[in-house]
């Protein structure tokens, strides 16, 4: 593991001329990496699902920052929103280019439901929803994408023949874990994708640790909830948005960073810190299934 020199948000490169798009742009996470990336001078396009929500998280930046963002709208569990937006984009004359996609939006812990199209949600908005946009944006991304994923991938179980658990019973930990090991591993599939069509486009992932956010409590177990919610009450216990946010801007602005990288927080086993080139388990690195899984979720979307 290559340590990081406690790198922080003073550290972003400037980011002046370049395009962000950042999924789930209006809270948590994806908020703070809007408005780091905003601060340092990128324009952001905050792609959300409630874009009223968007609209008023955009308001609340300075002005200078508030003037480099957009919003635009994107359902991830909506393959129809996705491909909306992939024409949307590509279409609209100021966004001729996109630097860097930053798939960050996800759900978690929640209880049994589908998306649209019948795929098990959280695999569906986290993995398959991100897979689909990063697959019709390909041909405009100029510099790298940004997965995010989780230290739940290490519980996490791939099986490509049953994705949205049918088979093995829904778990709503169990199925997070699932889908972040999923997002992890396409992270690395798509590096290998990028590599042989000759593409100087880099596939990264990171994962924020143990952050404070509303996500965690969703479950509708109350008390399950009830312990999430003890556990962000706790003052220090878990990493504030900003803090969480650090590991997916390593990824996402650090000059350097090589294709296939993970990068993570580095003490307490990768629940806090500053952002580090981490580990991932064995599971995560299984080439063959990784092809699978990502040739199994191209003949899911409408595109790919």
């Amino acid at each position: 593991m290559t340590r990081s020199n406690r790198w922080n948000a003073t550290a972003i490169p400037d980011q002046t001329g370049r395009t962000v798009i950042v999924t789930g742009a209006n809270a948590g996470i994806g908020f703070a990496t809007t408005a780091a990336l905003a601060e340092r001078g990128a324009r952001v396009v905050m792609a959300c699902r409630d874009t009223a929500k968007a609209e008023a998280a955009r308001a609340s930046l300075p002005t200078a920052s508030r003037e480099r963002t957009l919003v635009r709208g994107l359902d991830l569990a909506d393959l129809d929103s996705v491909a909306g937006f992939v024409r949307a984009v590509t279409s609209d004359p100021e966004l001729d280019r996109i630097d860097v996609l930053v798939n960050n939006a996800g759900l978690m812990n929640i209880p049994h439901s589908l998306t649209a199209q019948g795929h098990e949600m959280q695999f569906g908005v986290n993995a398959l929803g991100h897979h689909a946009l990063t697959l019709g944006l390909e041909p405009v991304v100029t510099d790298r994408v940004v997965w995010l994923a989780s230290l739940a991938h290490l519980w996490g179980r791939i099986d490509t023949d049953d994705l949205s658990m049918e088979r093995s019973g829904y778990g709503p930990m169990r199925a997070y874990g699932n889908s972040k090991l999923a997002c992890l591993m396409l992270a690395y599939q798509w590096q290998r994708h990028l590599e042989r069509a000759g593409s100087p486009v880099r596939s990264v992932a990171a994962h924020p640790g143990y952050t404070a956010t509303e996500l965690i409590r969703q479950s509708g177990r109350p008390l399950l909830d009830k312990f999430f919610q003890l556990g962000n009450s706790i003052p220090g216990a878990g990493l504030t948005p900003d803090q969480g946010a650090l590991p997916v801007l390593y990824a996402a602005t650090v000059t350097d960073i090589a294709g296939g990288a993970f990068v993570g927080p580095d003490r307490v086993g990768g629940l806090r810190g500053h952002p580090e080139i981490t580990w991932s388990t064995r599971r995560s690195h299984d080439p063959a299934v990784a092809a699978q899984l990502w040739r199994r979720c191209s003949e899911m979307v409408a595109f790919g």
